[in-house]
C-alpha cells in the first residue's frame, strides 16, 4: 500500500516509502515479490518460509540493493512465473549481473533459480540464496536434514538459541507446516548451512550459501557463472477444504499467568553528547529516568576530558549511574583499569556500577575465524574489581546477544550481565524490523538458561546501529533510507520508533530485567528531535513519550497481558498499589481494533493515545487525554496508547 509522503513522514521519519509488494498466488500457495526476492511464502495462509532471497554482500557484509530490469510477471489460477535481471556495481568498476526465474504452481511447488556472472571479476562476502524459516510455531520442532553426501538426519530446530550453526553441509530440510502437510526446501548449486538468526534478534532460522569456514571476502572470477536453485515442495497428504482464515478482528487482550517487576529505564550518554544531554534534561525534565549509562572508550580518545564531561550530569541525576568501559587490553590490565579509576576519583564522578568488556570483543568472531588476542575475562574482571572495589561490577558485551552467546562470560565474577540488540543487522525493511520483536523472548530465555537468576540488563538497544561487530564500520545514511547496519535510522524519529520501543519493552517484560536502555537523550539515538524531523526541532520525538511512560512504571509489579494477535498488537501492564497502567502498541501499518472486555477495564479509565493526528502537538509536552472508549477502541498505524485506572 502506497501512502502519501506527508503521512509517511509522520510514521517513518522519512518521505521515502517502501514499494508495495507484488502479490503472487497459485492455488493455495501465496507469496510476495519484493525487490526480486520472495517474502511471506504461505500455504493455506500459514507461514511456510519467511523469505527466499538471492543476496550479494560486500566485504563489510553490507547488502547490495540493485534495481531490477526486464521484470515480467505472468499469473494464472494454477501458476505464476517471474523473470528479471539485475546488476550490482561494486568498487573499482567491478560488476555482477544476475538473471532470475521464479515459478510457483497450485500443486505446491515453488522454484527460484538464479545465475550470477561477472564480466570483470567481483569481490563479495556472499553471493547466493538465503532461506528464512519462521520461528513462530517451528522453534523446537522436528525437522529432517538431507546432507550433501546424501545422508539423512532426523533432528529438531533449536529451541534455545544456538551460538554456532545447528546444521551444516545441507542439501535439503523438511518441516511440518500443518498436520498432514510438510514442506521440503531443496538447495542446489553449492553447499548450504544454517545459522540461528535469533542471535541477532531476527525472527528466523537462516539457511545460506557458502560455509562461513571458507575464506571471505572472495572473488568471483571474470566470466565465471554462479548458478543456484531453490525448490520448495509442499506435500499435502489429504487435500481438504481451504483453511484460509482472515485475521481475527478485534484483537482481544486477556490477563496472563506470569508476573514480576518492571525494569528501571536508562539512557546512554557519550562524552560528546553529555553537555547537550544535561541541557535537554533540564528543559524537558528527567523523563523519570532511573539510570544513566555512560559510555567510555579509550580507543575513541576518551580520557580525563570525557570523565569531566560526565560529572555535572551524574551529579544532577537522582538515580543510579553506570559506566560501560571498553577496556583497551593493550597494556597490563591493572595499569589500564587503575588509570581509569584514578581519573574517576580525581574528577569526583559519582558511579554506582561499571560494566567492562574488552574492546576487541566488540568485533564478532564468526565460525571458522580466529579469535583475537585478548586476556582471559577472569583477569579483566579481577583488574576492574581491584580498581573499583566498592561499586557493582558487570560483565557481558557492549555489542549484541550473539557475542555473549558465543563468548560466555564467567558470571560468578560479576554482579550483573548485559548486552544489547539491534534490529537492522541483516535487513532493514519495516516488516523485518518489527518482526525482530518475536525473537526477543527467545534471547532473554536463552540468556537465563546460561546465567540463571543473575541481575540482567539490556541496552542500549536502538533501531540505528551504534557500532558494527561484523564489519569495519556502520553505514552512513544521509538520505534517511532503510539501510542495514546504518548509524542513523529515520524511523527512530517517527511513530514507528515509538511503537517499536513499547513493543520491545513488552516483549522482554517476562525476563526479569533490572535495567532497560532504549535510547539516548540527544543525537541520532535521542528523545529530542533534531532539524528536519516530523516534530519541531528541540521537541519530543514520539519515542520520548514511551520512554517516559516506561520510566514512570519502573519497579512496579508487572502483570502479563496476552494478545490474541501478537504480530499486530503488544501490550504491557504495570500495577502499583491500587493504580493500574496498560500500555498498547500497534506494530502494523493498519488500524487495529482492541477488545478490552477480558481485562475488565473500567469505563472511567484515563485514556491517552499518540497517533499521527496529534504527533506534532504532543511534541511540546504531554499527550492530551481523550475520551475513554471501552471495551472497544481502535488504534491507528503504529499508534501507542496509555490507559490508567
Amino acid at each position: 500500500m502506497t501512502i502519501p509522503a506527508d503521512r509517511a513522514f509522520l510514521l517513518y521519519g522519512t518521505t521515502r516509502t517502501e514499494p508495495a509488494p507484488t502479490e503472487l498466488k497459485a492455488g493455495r500457495l501465496t507469496a510476495k515479490l519484493v525487490g526480486g526476492n520472495l517474502r511471506d511464502i504461505r500455504y493455506e495462509g500459514v507461514d511456510v518460509l519467511r523469505a527466499i532471497s538471492f543476496l550479494v554482500r560486500d566485504r563489510d557484509w553490507g547488502t547490495y540493493d540493485p534495481e531490477l530490469f526486464d521484470l515480467s510477471v505472468e499469473e494464472t489460477e494454477e501458476q505464476f512465473t517471474v523473470r528479471y535481471g539485475t546488476r550490482c556495481n561494486g568498487p573499482d568498476m567491478m560488476q555482477l549481473s544476475i538473471a532470475a526465474t521464479i515459478t510457483g504452481t497450485a500443486e505446491g511447488m515453488l522454484v527460484f533459480a538464479a545465475a550470477a556472472m561477472s564480466p570483470t571479476g567481483f569481490e563479495t562476502n556472499r553471493c547466493g540464496f538465503c532461506i528464512l524459516h519462521p520461528i513462530g510455531g517451528l522453534a523446537g520442532t522436528n525437522v529432517s536434514i538431507e546432507h550433501v553426501d546424501g545422508s539423512l538426519e532426523a533432528t529438531r530446530l533449536p529451541d534455545l538459541i544456538q551460538p554456532w550453526q545447528p546444521f551444516k553441509d545441507m542439501r535439503a530440510i523438511t518441516h511440518t507446516v500443518l498436520p498432514g502437510i510438510t514442506a521440503e526446501c531443496r538447495m542446489d548449486g553449492d553447499t548450504f548451512e544454517m545459522e540461528d538468526q535469533r542471535n541477532w534478534s531476527d525472527a528466523s532460522y537462516k539457511t545460506y550459501v557458502r560455509p562461513l569456514a571458507l575464506a571471505w571476502p572472495y572473488m568471483i572470477a571474470a566470466g565465471e557463472t554462479v548458478s543456484q536453485t531453490i525448490t520448495l515442495t509442499i506435500r499435502d497428504e489429504e487435500p481438504k477444504a481451504s483453511l484460509l482464515l482472515s485475521p481475527a478482528n478485534p484483537v482481544t487482550l486477556q490477563w496472563g499467568e506470569q508476573d514480576g517487576e518492571l525494569p528501571r529505564i536508562g539512557i546512554v550518554v557519550t562524552p560528546e553528547e553529555a553537555a547537550d544531554t544535561a541541557v535537554a534534561l533540564r528543559a524537558h525534565g528527567s523523563f523519570g529516568l532511573q539510570d544513566l549509562l555512560l559510555h567510555f572508550d579509550p580507543a575513541a580518545g576518551h580520557g580525563r576530558a570525557a570523565i569531566d564531561a560526565f560529572v555535572p550530569l551524574a551529579a544532577g541525576h537522582k538515580g543510579t549511574v553506570t559506566m560501560e568501559i571498553a577496556v583497551p587490553c593493550q597494556r597490563p590490565l591493572d595499569e589500564e583499569m587503575q588509570e581509569i579509576a584514578t581519573m574517576v576519583r580525581e574528577a569526583r564522578l559519582r558511579l554506582d556500577a561499571i560494566m567492562v568488556s574488552p574492546s576487541v570483543d566488540r568485533q564478532s568472531t564468526p565460525p571458522g575465524s580466529q579469535w583475537p588476542d585478548c586476556p582471559p575475562l577472569e583477569e579483566v574482571y579481577a583488574a576492574a574489581k581491584a580498581a573499583f572495589p566498592t561499586i557493582a561490577l558487570g560483565g557481558g558485551m557492549l555489542s549484541y546477544f550473539t557475542e555473549i552467546n558465543r563468548k560466555r562470560v564467567p558470571g560468578e565474577q560479576v554482579a550483573f550481565v548485559s548486552h544489547a540488540t539491534n534490529p537492522i543487522v541483516h535487513a532493514a525493511d519495516d516488516q523485518s524490523v518489527m518482526e525482530t520483536l518475536e525473537a526477543l523472548p527467545f534471547i532473554t530465555r536463552s540468556l537465563r538458561a546460561i546465567y540463571g537468576a543473575k541481575d540482567y540488563r539490556i541496552g542500549p538497544s536502538t533501531i540505528a546501529m551504534r557500532q558494527n561487530p561484523y564489519g569495519s564500520r556502520t553505514m552512513d545514511n544521509p538520505h534517511g533510507e532503510r539501510i542495514p547496519m546504518a548509524n542513523r535510522d529515520p524511523r527512530h524519529n517517527g511513530l514507528f520508533g515509538a511503537a517499536f520501543a513499547l513493543g520491545y519493552a513488552a516483549a522482554v517484560a517476562d525476563a526479569g530485567l533490572t535495567r532497560l536502555t532504549l535510547s539516548a537523550a540527544t543525537g541520532p539515538f535521542g528523545l529530542i528531535a533534531g532539524p528536519g524531523e516530523p516534530v519541531p526541532q528541540g521537541g519530543l520525538r514520539p519515542l520520548a513519550h514511551v520512554v517516559r511512560a516506561l520510566a514512570c512504571m519502573a519497579g512496579w509489579e508487572w502483570q502479563e497481558v496476552v494478545s490474541s494477535r501478537a504480530g499486530s498488537l503488544l501490550a504491557l501492564c504495570g500495577r502499583k498499589g491500587k493504580e493500574t497502567v496498560l500500555l498498547c502498541a500497534n506494530i502494523t501499518t493498519e488500524p487495529v481494533t482492541i477488545d478490552l472486555a477480558g481485562l475488565r477495564v473500567p469505563g472511567n479509565a484515563s485514556f491517552h493515545v499518540l497517533e499521527e493526528t496529534n504527533l506534532v502537538a504532543a511534541s511540546s509536552g504531554e499527550i492530551p487525554e481523550t475520551p475513554a472508549s471501552t471495551p472497544l477502541f481502535t488504534l491507528a498505524a503504529y499508534g501507542v496508547a496509555r490507559l490508567s485506572w
